[in-house]
């Protein structure tokens, strides 16, 4: 190895069996149906190498974490500057770089947004909003959908599919708080909402462990229309779809909808320094006024996380940034489209700029793929939800020719996996 913070006798099979054993039994076994588990060692750019030395194209990107590439060198540079002067901070004071990221934020959300509340992970986040909603209406009830993610929080958590694991670990509320309603339908929509009972719409705008299913043109205005109809709050969840993923900052705006409260996450932090945000409007946001510390969290906002996010969000506001998402997504979608008649088995491509999934004519279809992705030198990883769907997510800076090598990998291990199907 040649970084010292790795040691040179470190082996992999046995660091390995050493998560298993001390931190995360199951999940080491699941990534074990794909092979051997990757291990990060070295990681720059569109790539990280496992530990046993094999380079990956990263088109999992952990989410949308890495949005910048792995270690991006404009975002190292503010975190060690930053470091010359900063620290965590003190959650309880007015704060330079947490002040300084508030304003940036709320600026480029769309909307009357005046308000950051930050936190550290989007799970937070989300819980913040549901409060939010939750005070300003005096209503208890959250509107999600079936397929969506909202994290692993205590609230988000009975928010989308994964309802069910609050029930596994005894954390689901009283019956009624959530109503979960099936994706792009209109009409239940309307039906839900006509009660008048609901304080929010929480919408995750393109639920990605669903495997990225595209909303129908029309549809997040009305759901808009109807919220404000109904004296219900909208919230938009672009922990995975923001910060320019979809060739605008966020998805919403492509949608036509400005949001009463929006959450941001992965990304925000340029893969360094956690750090995530709930945006809020002003006529949303009483309790501020009313308790400073409603919400409190030690590390949320933590200063060095603010400097990086600050870059991040300079970054993405170069006009070249943005003119580049569209232009390679365009590249992609063109250049995925020939792979699909290349290759029957892959029978649906969904795509909104950067943010695509890859929907195969297998029930885990998508699992199929990964496992040869893996050995073809390309680290992709199925939906959590639809086991049919292979994310495949670029970071916001890769160049055409970078896609061509991925797509590359990408064909090589669909051929791969169509070799083996017919083997068997």
């Amino acid at each position: 190895m040649d970084n010292a913070l790795i040691p040179e006798n470190l082996v992999k099979d046995e660091l390995v069996e050493a998560a298993a054993k001390y931190v995360c039994p199951n999940r080491v076994e699941t990534f074990k149906m794909l092979g051997s588990p990757p291990v990060m060692a070295r990681r720059e750019g569109n790539y990280f190498w496992d530990l046993d030395g094999r380079k990956l194209f990263d088109v999992h990107i952990n989410g949308g974490t890495y949005n910048l590439g792995h270690r991006n060198t404009e975002v190292i540079a503010a975190l060690t500057e930053g470091a010359a002067l900063y620290d965590i901070g003190n959650h309880h004071f007015p704060s330079i770089p947490r002040t300084r990221l508030a304003e940036v934020l709320t600026s480029v959300v769309p909307g009357d947004m005046q308000y950051a509340v930050f936190t550290t992970c989007g799970a937070e986040a989300i819980d913040v909003t549901i409060r939010t909603a939750r005070k300003h209406t005096g209503r208890r009830k959250i509107i999600a959908f079936k397929e969506a993610y909202h994290g692993h929080g205590g609230l988000g958590l009975q928010a989308g599919g994964y309802a069910d694991l609050a029930s596994y670990f005894l954390s689901d509320g009283p019956e009624g708080e959530f109503m979960l309603v099936p994706f792009d339908d209109i009409d239940v929509m309307e039906e839900a909402l006509a009660a008048g009972d609901a304080a929010a719409v929480l919408a995750e705008m393109i639920p990605a462990t669903s495997g990225f299913m595209m909303p129908s043109e029309g549809y997040y205005p009305e759901v808009k229309k109807l919220c404000e109809k109904n004296g219900t709050l909208f919230i938009a969840d672009e922990v995975q779809t923001g910060l320019g993923r979809t060739g605008n900052m966020w998805a919403c705006e492509g949608y036509g909808v400005e949001p009463d409260m929006l959450v941001t996450g992965k990304g925000l932090s340029g893969g360094i320094y956690p750090v995530a945000a709930a945006v809020l409007s002003g006529r949303v946001a009483e309790w501020l006024h009313e308790d400073g510390w409603g919400y409190s969290s030690t590390f949320g906002g933590a200063e060095l996380g603010c400097v990086v996010a600050l870059k991040v969000l300079e970054i993405l506001q170069r006009p070249k940034t943005l003119k580049n998402v569209r232009e390679v997504s365009a590249f992609l979608a063109k250049e995925l489209e020939a792979i699909k008649k290349r290759h029957p088995f892959l029978v649906e491509i969904r795509q909104n700029g950067l943010v695509i999934g890859l929907k195969f004519d297998d029930p885990y279809g998508g699992v199929m793929v990964a496992a040869c992705t893996f050995e073809s030198g390309l680290w992709a990883f199925p939906a959590g939800f639809d086991r049919s769907v292979l994310q495949f997510k670029m970071n916001l800076l890769v160049t055409k020719d970078d896609c061509r090598e991925a797509l590359g990998l990408l064909e090589n291990a669909l051929e791969l996996c169509e070799k083996r199907m017919l083997n068997q």
